[in-house]
């Protein structure tokens, strides 16, 4: 894709996943105030400002507002706590949302880059397992508790809303989810799910955490090529990933163009 055409998905993006974003699950909602479009979930880790339009006159008085929302729904017990996530993207404004956020107590996770490609082009992939290596398909409980021994492993710590999230998901919407586990013999070495919204041309591809002594391998290239299959087969047109520094090279030598960079400001409470 050239410069133009990034920039015409770049503005599909932000209308499709961020101001007209769904629910990640059945039982959280999607609200647009004002300027902002937020998520309220009941489970942990779901309360997030998905997208914002402010400028430099209005962008305190909307981060206090929000801060003060997601504040009161904990304290009526609507929401586990107060903690919300602000996705910020750097073709935001005003261009210091960043530098205000910090100011009024969030705290920046590391960067990531966001990427996209074409699934159809993607699908063409050709991917053997590595040796030792055999796919599965999550589809149940049991699948779920091996994709978060796979992360556990890979990542160091426990990721509680992911579980939740796949579990929803499974039960709720099963056609939303793609969810694969790395397995050598009985043991999960890797896991990634792609998440797709009806009617959507994007999927978001997430996960992909490959324990360390199985790293080089060409699994995460293996599990991108399935879920990219998967994307192709139910016509959707682009697959998007916010890679950290790990994942970008490998994702960029597979066809993926850079859209831009996102950092998720945390609010603690």
């Amino acid at each position: 894709m050239d410069r133009d055409d990034l920039r015409a998905v770049r503005g599909e993006f932000d209308s499709v996943m961020r101001r007209d974003a769904r629910p990640d699950t059945s039982d959280a909602r999607v609200e647009r105030v004002g300027q902002v479009v937020r998520q309220i979930a009941p489970g942990p880790g779901g309360n997030m400002v998905l997208w914002s339009d402010l400028d430099e006159h209005t962008a305190d008085a909307v981060i206090a507002e929000q801060v003060a929302f997601f504040t009161e729904l904990a304290g009526r017990g609507e929401v586990p706590s107060a903690e919300f996530e602000w996705k910020l993207y750097d073709h935001d404004r005003p261009a210091d949302l960043g530098d205000r956020l910090r100011a009024a107590g969030f705290v920046a996770e590391p960067a990531e880059t966001l990427l996209v490609a074409r699934a159809a082009e993607l699908a063409t992939l050709s991917v053997e397992p590595p040796e030792g290596i055999t796919l599965r398909v999550v589809t149940d409980e049991e699948g779920v508790d091996l994709m978060m021994e796979a992360h556990r492993r890979a990542f160091g710590s426990d990721r509680p809303r992911i579980k939740d999230l796949m579990l929803n998901l499974l039960r709720d919407e099963p056609d939303t989810i793609e969810a694969v586990v790395a397995m050598a013999g009985d043991v999960p070495v890797s896991a990634a799910r792609m998440e797709m919204r009806p009617g959507s041309d994007f999927a978001g591809l997430w996960g992909g955490g490959t324990v360390r002594e199985w790293r080089g391998r060409g699994i995460y290239r293996l599990l991108v090529a399935h879920r990219a299959r998967v994307a192709a087969d139910r016509g959707i047109r682009y697959l998007q990933v916010d890679a950290s520094q790990d994942s970008r090279p490998i994702l960029e030598r597979l066809g993926f163009q850079v859209l831009g960079a996102t950092v998720p400001w945390g609010w603690q409470g």
